[in-house]
């Protein structure tokens, strides 16, 4: 986040230094594709940082190896402070895992000319009317109604209240993932998808240039999408609203990704009372709102969330209105993504290939949705005998890992990392 943020984060070390005399703190800098490494060498190594940053999957796969610490105690009394969703999403096996910092959600900016020339009088409210809604303006206009990210199926499948995996097995090839596929197809068959990159990796950069270009009913796309359609196309924003995105019948809202500070396993349990002060003064509700009016995310605090600059627009464009249209969202916003699962981008790949082919009609969608799961349940079994075998040859379980005493860190926030100490700065490597 340098250089960008740097005033904001050393106005925050500012502040808690002189409130809190004797208390020097360092902030280091650490690319996402490097953080995982050096966390778990720093824990390995006894010097952990006391906090770190993290998203919701990394989080809960490090709570499951043994490498954060649960900060329910740090918590006590402080809980209302956050929204109980971000709470929920940092809750693994009963226990809490993270201080909720900020999250995002989705809105669906959507073109007034084409509704009105397909007949549409008002935003859609369920995927099913996003659905019918495309085909009609691909019927009456023939142009494209949506774009969803097919290659993210199994977010949309559990937002949908459909389960990817149960009892260790993959669930996704039941009568109600068929019938939700049937929809897609018929959708797809009327020239209601856009077919631009539908089920590329990442297929959002085609799905708003067709928006843009005029090409495209409906966007999801987080509010600050809303504002590049504004630079970029004019024309095309001056005929955009927006609406909050619908809601699933799980009642969880499209866009969800939270980030928090997470306490990393082996820190000095000495510190604990203060690795909590210091957590819960970086994620109260000033700061957050500073910084997510900065950032352009939303705070995941309780009352940062429900402050005026998020839930009124402050302005009549449709930029301005999607920042509320978005806040109507965030208390049902969740991380939606699929846990303890080996290679699961690999399975995860297949789904979508089995996905691809059911839609598009090139092999019956039961079928195609059944050779997947076989692929899958093969790989699961596998996995799941591989480590029996291994916790059988261990003979016995390794030792918990025990508190660094040397650690003078009270805190680490990566990519960028925070290094408290008292009386002295902690010696944290540059990035």
């Amino acid at each position: 986040m340098k250089p960008k943020f740097t005033p904001y984060f050393e106005g925050i070390v500012k502040q808690y230094e002189a409130s809190h005399p004797g208390v020097k703190i360092e902030w280091v800098d650490f690319p996402w594709d490097i953080i995982q490494t050096k966390l778990v060498t720093r824990i390995v190594a006894g010097t952990p940082p006391a906090l770190v940053n993290l998203n919701v999957p990394w989080a809960d796969e490090f709570a499951r190896d043994g490498l954060l610490t649960p900060i329910d105690a740090l918590l006590d009394g402080h809980r209302k402070q956050y929204l109980s969703s971000a709470l929920q999403d940092l809750t693994f096996h009963g226990k809490t895992y993270g201080f909720p910092l900020y999250s995002n959600v989705a809105v669906i900016a959507y073109n007034t000319e084409i509704f009105k020339a397909a007949g549409i009088e008002r935003p859609p409210r369920t995927l099913d009317e996003q659905l019918a809604y495309a085909r009609q303006i691909a019927q009456r206009t023939g142009k494209a109604g949506l774009c969803p990210a097919l290659s993210k199926i199994d977010g949309l499948m559990m937002q949908q209240g459909l389960p990817v995996l149960a009892n260790g097995r993959a669930a996704f090839n039941t009568p109600a993932h068929v019938a939700l596929l049937a929809k897609l197809a018929e959708t797809y068959k009327a020239g209601g998808l856009l077919k631009d990159a539908l089920f590329a990796e990442d297929n959002f950069p085609a799905a708003i240039d067709a928006y843009k270009g005029g090409r495209l009913g409906m966007l999801l796309a987080p509010p600050t999408a809303v504002r590049r359609i504004e630079t970029d196309a004019r024309d095309i924003y001056a005929k955009t609203d927006v609406a909050p995105a619908p809601l699933g019948p799980t009642g969880i809202a499209d866009g969800g990704w939270l980030i928090h500070f997470a306490v990393p396993a082996r820190v000095d349990v000495r510190q604990l009372p203060a690795i909590g002060e210091f957590a819960r003064f970086l994620t109260n509700d000033a700061n957050q709102l500073a910084f997510a009016k900065q950032a352009s995310v939303y705070p995941a605090a309780a009352i940062a969330a429900q402050d005026p600059f998020f839930t009124r627009a402050a302005g009549t464009g449709a930029a301005e209105k999607a920042v509320p249209a978005g806040a109507v969202s965030m208390r049902h916003a969740r991380t939606m993504y699929v846990a303890g699962v080996e290679d699961y981008d690999e399975l995860r790949r297949v789904l979508v290939k089995a996905v691809e082919a059911g839609v598009t009609g090139r092999a019956d969608i039961k079928a195609a949705l059944d050779e997947a799961a076989a692929i899958w349940n093969r790989k699961l079994a596998r996995s799941q005998h591989a480590a029996t075998s291994e916790m059988r040859g261990a003979g016995r379980a390794a030792p918990p890992l025990s508190p660094g005493a040397a650690s003078r860190q009270i805190a680490g926030f990566g990519p960028r990392m925070w290094g408290i100490a008292r009386h002295r700065p902690a010696a944290l490597e540059a990035p």
